[in-house]
């Protein structure tokens, strides 16, 4: 992973082979980025997405191998309890142009990503919502 903090945005490269959520956590804790806005494209060809049933409050992982287009990235860095979190969603096209996606659980890099965290001044905290079960944006 490298970083590089431009402004109001930090800039994040995740190399092949590293774990994406890992090498982002790392840029934003190395920068100190408690709030932002996350945009992403990149390459993978194994990762984890997963689709939460708000019923059974489970989340439902779906497991993907070989190659993928990561076609859209998004989501957002806050706390919880004062630490990182990130709430990230991801989409990944294969050979076909088939478009998988759903909540980012992993996602291992295959060739590189490409990050731009748009960087909020403060700090938006999390805290469990008891009727979903989720950490919903604490306002």
């Amino acid at each position: 992973m490298r970083s590089q903090k431009l402004g109001s945005v930090l800039v994040v490269r995740v190399d092949r082979g590293e774990e994406l959520l890992e090498g982002l956590k790392a840029a934003c804790l190395k920068h100190g980025v408690k709030a932002g806005a996350v945009s992403g494209i990149g390459a993978t060809d194994d990762f984890t997405v997963g689709v939460y049933d708000v019923e059974t409050r489970v989340y439902r992982a779906l497991d993907f191998k070989g190659p993928h287009e990561i076609v859209s990235l998004v989501g957002n860095i806050t706390t919880k309890n004062g630490e990182y979190y990130a709430h990230l969603h991801m989409s990944a096209g294969n050979e076909t142009g088939a478009v998988v996606g759903g909540h980012l659980n992993r996602a291992v890099i295959s060739a590189t990503s490409e990050i731009f965290i748009t960087l909020i001044d403060g700090t938006v905290e999390r805290e469990t919502d008891e009727e979903t079960g989720l950490n919903l944006l604490s306002l």
